[in-house]
């Protein structure tokens, strides 16, 4: 299925795109980052270091967490965690509806795969 990818960087430096939010959705459903990264195949240490940049990026946190030890070692979403994931998942979504004719345009010159299907 075609789909559009967005990466949003930010003139103070740094930026977004489909992976980081694809790992807060992650740390959400899981409950953790190295959930997250185990669902990503990714290592622990490169989902916390992309989660600390995100953090870092923004005013407030968009990961909590809590520390280990009994009932810790568990993260989530902070509300701007969430926010950022809703507003970029709508980004994408806009950006689809707005190019979609352009879209099946250069979909229609695609080079078919050996099934006769456009790759």
């Amino acid at each position: 299925m075609t789909r559009i990818t967005v990466r949003i960087d930010f003139d103070q430096g740094g930026h977004i795109g489909h992976g980081k939010v694809r790992l807060l959705e992650l740390i959400e459903r899981h409950g953790s980052i190295a959930g997250a990264a185990r669902a990503m195949g990714m290592s622990y240490r490169r989902a916390w270091l992309l989660c600390d940049e995100i953090n870092r990026m923004f005013r407030e946190p968009a990961i909590g967490a809590k520390l280990g030890g009994k009932g810790g070692g568990k993260s989530d979403l902070t509300p701007l965690g969430r926010e950022i994931v809703a507003l970029y998942r709508d980004i994408e979504a806009r950006s689809l509806g707005l190019f979609e004719d352009r879209i099946a345009a250069l979909g229609d010159r695609l080079a078919p795969d050996e099934a006769g299907r456009a790759v």
